[in-house]
C-alpha cells in the first residue's frame, strides 16, 4: 500500500517516487508518494488528493500552496478549494483560484461556474456572481438556478424575474428549484404590488408542469402570498397541499400573524396539535404562536404555549425566550417577561431589544433607556432595532430631550447611520409634542429620501393635534408612496372631520370609495377563561349583544351626571348629536370590555388588545368604568399599552 506524506517547504526532499513535481527546477517537489511495504503495488493518492484534504481540514492557506505545484488540478479539487473560500469568508483567495481555474482551462465547466456564484453570492460579491454567468456560455439549470438564489439573496428581485422570463424565451425548462428561487424573488423587490400578478403567473407556471405536489414548492408559495398580504391565496394553496410538514404549518401560521389574523394562527395551530403526528411544532412555529398570543392579549393560551415550550426543550433557543418575553409583555404581564429575560443565560442584541420595546410600549420610558445602557454596558453593541426601540419608548413617554440625544448618539458613538424608521420615530417624538414644525424641518433635512414611514408619522400627529395644513402636505405625499393604503385617507378625514370641514370629508370619502378600499374596520380581542372573544365596532352578531348594550347605557347614564361628555369627532358623518353618540357608544373596545364586566369575576383583571388606535372617548370611557366598577384593564392598542385603575391611565392622557 502507498503512504501519503505531505512535507513543509522547510523540509522537503527528492524521492523517487514523487509524482507532484514543481513547475520549475527552483522549487522542490510538495507532495510524495511512499511505498507501504504491506501494499508495494497500490498508490493511494496525489497531490489533488492531498489539496481536498487540507481544504476539508480548514488549512486552506496551505491547499493554495500545494495547488501552486499541482500540474493538473481537477474538477473535484477546484470545487474543494471555492467551498473552502466560501467557509474561511475569503474573497481574496476566492479570487486567486478563479483566476488559477480559468487558466487552467476550466473557465467554461457549468459545475465550476455554479460553484463559483454561490461562492460569489456567500461573499457579497454579486457583481462577480454575475460575471460568472455572463462568460459561462453553456449554462444548465443549475448555472440559472445558482445566480437566482444568488440575486435573490441580494435582494435583486427584479433581476431574477427578468432573467426568468428571458430563459423561458430561450426554451431552457425550469426546475423545483428554479420556482424557489423565483417566487422568493417575487417578495424581494420593492414592488410588491406590482408583482403580485407576476408570482400568480409563476404559480400558473407551477401548476402546468406538475410542480404542485413537491411540499418546499407549495410552502414557498405560502409564504410568497402572505408576504403579498394576500391571506385569501395562501389559505387555498395550504388547503390543496396533499402532503405537509413542519415548514409548511409553520407558514401558515407565521402567514396569519403577520397579516393581523392572529386568532386563525392560534386555531391552525391547535389543528396542527391535534390532527398531525408527524409534523411536531418546532422553535420557528412556536415563535409565531407566541407572537399570536402576543397580538390577541391571550395571557392564558400564552402560559399554556409557553408550558409546551418548557415540555418539549425549545426554552433554551434565543428566538423562542425572546418571543416569551414580548408575548408576556404584551399581554400585559410586564414582570412575567422580565423574569424570562433575568433567567436567561444568554443573552444576544434580540433579547435585550425585546425588553426595551417591552418597557416601551407600555410607557415606561425612562426605563427602556436604562436598559439600552445597561445593554451597551454588558458589551452588547446597539442594532439598527435597538434604536427603533428606545426611541419608540421616547415617543411614548414624551422624553423628547433624551430622544434627540439618542438620535445624535448613533452615529457620533455607535456608528450607525439613521434609517428612514428612525427619522420616522423622531417624527413621532417631535409631533406627539405638539413640535410639529420641528418634526417638519426633521423631514426637510433628512439625507435620504422620506418613506411612508416619515409621512405617515407626521399624519398621525397632525391627527393627535388637528393641524389641518401639514396634514395635507403629508397626505399627498402619502397617496403618491401608499396609494392603496386606506388608513392614510381615513386619518386625514378624521382631521377634516374634527375640523368640521364635512365637505372635504365627503371628498376624501370619494376618493377612498374611488380607489376600491375600505375603512380598516375596528377589532377587539379579549380571553375569557382560556378562550379569545373577538368584537367588532356595532356587533350584532354577539349572543349577549342586547346585555352589553345595556350594559353600556347604564354605565354611560351613570358618567355623565359625574362629568362624562362623550367625544364624537371619530365618527366621519355629519349626523346628529345623539346618533353620533349611539355609534362611539358601539366601539369594539367598549363592547370588549363590557363583555370582561360580565363574563369574569369580580375584581379581575380585564386585558384586551384592539387592532386600531384607542379613541378619546374609549379612553375617557374606560377611565371611567375602571373607578366605578373598582377594575384594572389593560387595553393595548396598535402603538402602546394603557393601565387603567381608579380612574387613571398609565399613559397620562398622552398617547
Amino acid at each position: 500500500m502507498w503512504a501519503l506524506q505531505f512535507h513543509t517547504p522547510h523540509t522537503l526532499r527528492s524521492s523517487s517516487y514523487s509524482v507532484c513535481t514543481a513547475r520549475t527546477s527552483s522549487k522542490p517537489p510538495i507532495c510524495s508518494l511512499t511505498l507501504n511495504p504491506s501494499n508495494p503495488t497500490k498508490p493511494e493518492t496525489n497531490c489533488n488528493h492531498l489539496i481536498q484534504s487540507l481544504c476539508k481540514q480548514g488549512s486552506l492557506k496551505q491547499a493554495l500552496e500545494v495547488l501552486s505545484h499541482e500540474p493538473n488540478p481537477t474538477q473535484h479539487t477546484y470545487e474543494a478549494l471555492i467551498l473552502s473560500c466560501s467557509r474561511q469568508s475569503s474573497l481574496s483567495d476566492g479570487l486567486d483560484v478563479h483566476r488559477h481555474l480559468v487558466d487552467a482551462g476550466f473557465d467554461q465547466d457549468p459545475f465550476l461556474a455554479t460553484k463559483l456564484i454561490n461562492m460569489y453570492s456567500e461573499l457579497d460579491a454579486i457583481d462577480n456572481a454575475r460575471k460568472v454567468f455572463d462568460e459561462t456560455r453553456k449554462r444548465t439549470i443549475y448555472v440559472w438556478n445558482a445566480l437566482f438564489r444568488a440575486l435573490t439573496l441580494a435582494g435583486h428581485g427584479q433581476e431574477v424575474l427578468d432573467l426568468y422570463r428571458r430563459m423561458n424565451q430561450i426554451g431552457i425548462p425550469s426546475d423545483r428549484f428554479t420556482y424557489t428561487y423565483v417566487l422568493k424573488a417575487c417578495v424581494a423587490s420593492e414592488s410588491l404590488i406590482s408583482l403580485l400578478h407576476t408570482g400568480k403567473e409563476v404559480h400558473a407556471h407551477i401548476l402546468r408542469h406538475g410542480y404542485e405536489s413537491l411540499v418546499h414548492i407549495t410552502t414557498t408559495l405560502v409564504d410568497m402570498y402572505a408576504r403579498f398580504g394576500s391571506v385569501s391565496y395562501a389559505s387555498y394553496v395550504f388547503d390543496e397541499m396533499p402532503v405537509r410538514n413542519v415548514v409548511s404549518w409553520s407558514a401558515m401560521i407565521a402567514c396569519y400573524v403577520k397579516n393581523g389574523r392572529a386568532f386563525e394562527a392560534l386555531e391552525l395551530f391547535r389543528e396542527m396539535i391535534l390532527e398531525t403526528q408527524d409534523s411536531i411544532p418546532n422553535s420557528v412555529t412556536m415563535v409565531s404562536v407566541l407572537q399570536a398570543c402576543a397580538a390577541l392579549a391571550a395571557l392564558e393560551q400564552g402560559k399554556l404555549i409557553h408550558g409546551y415550550i418548557l415540555r418539549r426543550g425549545l426554552d433554551s433557543i434565543l428566538p423562542v425566550i425572546s418571543a416569551l418575553l414580548t408575548m408576556y409583555a404584551r399581554c400585559g404581564k410586564l414582570e412575567l417577561g422580565q423574569r424570562v429575560f433575568d433567567q436567561m443565560e444568554k443573552r444576544d442584541v434580540v433579547s435585550w431589544n425585546s425588553l426595551i420595546s417591552s418597557y416601551g410600549i407600555h410607557g415606561c420610558g425612562r426605563r427602556a433607556i436604562k436598559i439600552f445602557e445597561e445593554m451597551i454596558y454588558h458589551g452588547v453593541s446597539p442594532s439598527h432595532v435597538s434604536f427603533v426601540s428606545v426611541l419608540g419608548a421616547c415617543s411614548h413617554a414624551g422624553l423628547v430631550e433624551e430622544g434627540k440625544m439618542l438620535f445624535e448618539s448613533m452615529v457620533k458613538q455607535h456608528r450607525i447611520h439613521p434609517s428612514v424608521e428612525h427619522y420616522a420615530c423622531m417624527v413621532d417624538i417631535l409631533g406627539r409634542a405638539n413640535q410639529l414644525d420641528a418634526a417638519a424641518k426633521i423631514i426637510e433635512e433628512m439625507r435620504i429620501e422620506p418613506g411612508p414611514e416619515v409621512w405617515g408619522s407626521l399624519l398621525g400627529s397632525c391627527r393627535i393635534h388637528c393641524n389641518v395644513e401639514l396634514a395635507e402636505r403629508a397626505s399627498r405625499r402619502l397617496f403618491e408612496l401608499e396609494p392603496m393604503n386606506a388608513g392614510n385617507y381615513v386619518l386625514l378625514a378624521d382631521i377634516y372631520a374634527e375640523a368640521s370641514m364635512w365637505d372635504e370629508v365627503k371628498r376624501v370619502k370619494k376618493l377612498l370609495e374611488a380607489r376600491g378600499l375600505q375603512k380598516i374596520p375596528g377589532r377587539s380581542w379579549i380571553e375569557v377563561k382560556r378562550h379569545v372573544y373577538t368584537f367588532a365596532s356595532v356587533d350584532e352578531f354577539n349572543p349577549q349583544i342586547e346585555q352589553l348594550h345595556a350594559l353600556l347605557v347604564k354605565l354611560s347614564t351613570e358618567m355623565k351626571e359625574q362629568g362624562y361628555v362623550p367625544q364624537t369627532k371619530a365618527v366621519l358623518y355629519d349626523l346628529d348629536v345623539e346618533e353620533k353618540e349611539r355609534i362611539v357608544l358601539g366601539h369594539s373596545e367598549k363592547l370588549a370590555v363590557a363583555f370582561g364586566l360580565i363574563n369574569t369575576s369580580k375584581g379581575e383583571t380585564i386585558r384586551i388588545s384592539k387592532n386600531l388606535r384607542l379613541c378619546e372617548d374609549c379612553h375617557s370611557v374606560t377611565k371611567f368604568i375602571s373607578k366605578f366598577t373598582d377594575r384594572e384593564i389593560l387595553v393595548r392598542d396598535v402603538n402602546r399599552f394603557h393601565h387603567f385603575k381608579d380612574g387613571i391611565c398609565s399613559c397620562g392622557d398622552y398617547w
